[in-house]
C-alpha cells in the first residue's frame, strides 16, 4: 500500500486522485490533505479518508474546519495558511505527493516535499515552469522521483519506457484548441467570459480552461516538457488533435513515432504517476477506435494563438523569464474571469510584462529571485491595467 498526500484536494485533480484512493482502498492510504477554502468538501474528505494531517490554504476558514471535524472519533493535524500547506506537504511517511494546486501557489509545498524525500506525483505545472532551475537541482540532490501527472507528458513519459538514452528526437505535444478552436481570429474581440469556459473535450477549473482558450496551457507544456525531458524547444512541437484521444507523441532517431492514446480521462495519467512502474486494472471504459472515429491534427493558428510564441520566447530566455510569463498570465487570465479585462488583452498584456523583465532577468536565478520575479509580474499587470480601471485588486500570490 501506498502512502500518499494530496495538495489541491477539492479541486480537480485532487478529487480525481481520491477518486482512484478510494477504488483502489488496497493501493493507497491518505495520509495528508490540503484545500484552499472549500470547507464542506474538505470536511467530506476528511471523514472518508482520515488523514493524519490537513490543512486550509485559507486562514479565515479554520474555524469552519475546526467545527466541521469537531465530531469526528479521531483528531487530525489542522493547520492553515500557506505555512499549514507547506508542513502537510513534508509530513510523515508519505510516500508520495500530489501537486494539486493551482499556479506558482503549488511552487514552495512541492520544494518542502521534495527535500522531505517524497516522490511528487506533478500536476502543478508552474513546479517547473517557474522553478524549474531550482527545481531540478534538489530532484537530483535528493534523489526523488519526479511523475507527470497530466494527460501530456504522461504520455510523453509513457512513449519513453524503454527508449534509450539518445534516442528521443521530437516531442509533439497534442492541442485540443480549446474553446474557440473552429471559430475565425476576428471573433476573438468580442468574447465572453463564458464563452470562453466552454471546453469541448475536458472538464478542467477556471484557470486552466482559459489557458486552454488562449492555447497558453500548451506553451507552459513547452517549457515544462524542456525541463522534464532535457529536450531543446526547437525539438517540441505542438498540433492541434480535436478528439483528444491521442495525448501526445514521441519521435525517435530513426523517424519512428510512439503515441499514448485513451479516452480523455485525468484519472489515467494520475493513476500511471502514483503506481508506476506498476499498471494496475481498472474497469474504466476501454478505447474503442470505432467509436472514436476519425482522429484529425492540424497545425495550430499562429495569429489567434499568440500565447504559444510568448512561451517559447519566455522559455528560450531562460532564468526568471518563464516564472514572469506565468505570473503575469494568472493575473491576466483572473483580471479577465472578472471581466475586468477582455480575451485579447491577456496575450498583450503578458508581452508587455515579459517585456519590461527582460533587461532584469538571470540566468540562474534563485529560488528568492523566482519569487520576486512572480510577485513583480503581478504586479507590473494591475500597473498596466489599472490607468484603464477604475478598481484596484489586490495581488495573490
Amino acid at each position: 500500500m501506498k502512502k500518499i498526500t494530496v495538495l489541491g484536494s477539492t479541486g480537480s485533480i485532487g478529487t480525481q486522485t481520491l477518486d482512484i484512493a478510494a477504488q483502489y482502498p488496497n493501493q493507497f492510504q491518505i495520509v495528508g490533505l490540503a484545500a484552499g477554502s472549500n470547507i464542506e468538501m474538505l470536511s467530506e474528505q476528511i471523514r472518508q479518508f482520515r488523514p493524519a494531517i490537513v490543512a486550509v490554504r485559507d486562514k479565515t476558514k479554520f474555524s469552519a474546519l475546526k467545527n466541521a471535524v469537531a465530531s469526528l472519533d479521531y483528531s487530525p493535524i489542522l493547520l492553515a495558511g500557506e505555512e499549514g500547506v507547506v508542513e502537510v506537504a513534508r509530513y510523515g511517511d508519505s510516500e508520495s505527493v500530489v501537486t494539486g494546486i493551482v499556479g506558482c501557489a503549488g511552487l514552495l509545498p512541492t520544494i518542502a516535499a521534495i527535500e522531505a524525500g517524497k516522490d511528487i506525483a506533478l500536476a502543478n505545472k508552474e513546479t517547473l515552469i517557474a522553478g524549474g532551475p531550482v527545481v531540478l537541482p534538489l530532484v537530483e540532490k535528493y534523489g526523488i522521483k519526479l511523475l507527470p501527472a497530466d494527460s501530456e507528458h504522461s504520455a510523453i513519459f509513457q512513449c519513453l519506457e524503454g527508449v534509450p538514452k539518445g534516442g528521443l528526437r521530437r516531442i509533439i505535444l497534442t492541442a485540443s484548441g480549446g474553446a474557440f478552436r473552429d471559430d475565425p481570429v476576428e471573433k476573438l474581440a468580442s468574447v465572453t467570459v463564458q464563452d470562453a469556459l466552454k471546453h469541448p473535450n475536458w472538464s478542467m477549473g477556471k484557470k486552466i480552461t482559459i489557458d486552454s482558450a488562449t492555447l497558453m496551457n500548451k506553451g507552459l507544456e513547452v517549457i515544462e516538457a524542456h525541463f522534464l525531458f532535457g529536450i531543446d524547444y526547437d525539438k517540441i512541437d505542438i498540433v492541434i488533435h480535436p478528439q483528444s484521444i491521442v495525448h501526445s507523441l514521441i519521435e525517435l532517431q530513426d523517424t519512428s513515432v510512439l503515441a499514448q492514446l485513451g479516452w480523455p480521462d485525468m484519472r489515467l495519467p494520475l493513476l500511471y504517476a502514483l503506481s508506476w512502474p506498476d499498471r494496475i486494472y481498472t474497469d474504466w471504459e476501454t478505447l474503442d477506435l470505432v467509436k472514436a472515429g476519425s482522429l484529425t491534427f492540424r497545425e495550430p493558428d499562429h495569429q489567434k494563438y499568440p500565447c504559444m510564441q510568448l512561451a517559447y520566447a519566455a522559455g528560450k530566455a531562460g532564468g526568471a523569464m518563464p516564472a514572469v510569463l506565468n505570473a503575469a498570465n494568472e493575473q491576466a487570465v483572473a483580471l479577465f474571469l472578472e471581466e475586468k479585462i477582455k480575451f485579447l488583452e491577456i496575450p498583450r498584456t503578458i508581452e508587455a510584462v515579459c517585456d519590461r523583465f527582460s533587461a532584469h532577468n538571470k540566468t540562474t536565478p534563485t529560488l528568492e529571485d523566482i519569487l520576486e520575479a512572480d510577485r513583480w509580474a503581478r504586479q507590473e499587470v494591475l500597473a498596466l491595467t489599472r490607468s484603464a480601471l477604475d478598481y484596484q485588486l489586490p495581488v495573490t500570490n
